[in-house]
């Protein structure tokens, strides 16, 4: 992992365990095949996550309540398949 992006993304987001989230996940979804945004000289993708991250190109938003309750509502609702 590169630190100089690494502190980059920092500064985009500097809560470390949302980082590391949002990273994570960007970077899986390089590893399955989506295009990168940036272009990055490192083959690790967190490396490319990050630096997209920094770049301002990648962001989070939290669910509202009424978003919230109608997942959890759904979820209530969807059978599990277990007896």
């Amino acid at each position: 992992m590169n630190n100089v992006y690494l502190e980059r993304a920092r500064k985009m987001i500097p809560d470390p365990q949302i980082l590391s989230v949002v990273a994570a996940k960007r970077a899986k979804q390089l590893s399955l095949g989506a295009r990168p945004m940036v272009r990055c000289d490192s083959p690790n993708q967190l490396d490319t996550a990050l630096l997209e991250i920094a770049e301002g190109l990648l962001s989070y938003e939290f669910p509202s309540e009424e978003e919230r309750a109608a997942a959890a509502a759904k979820s209530a609702a969807t059978p599990t398949g277990e007896l």
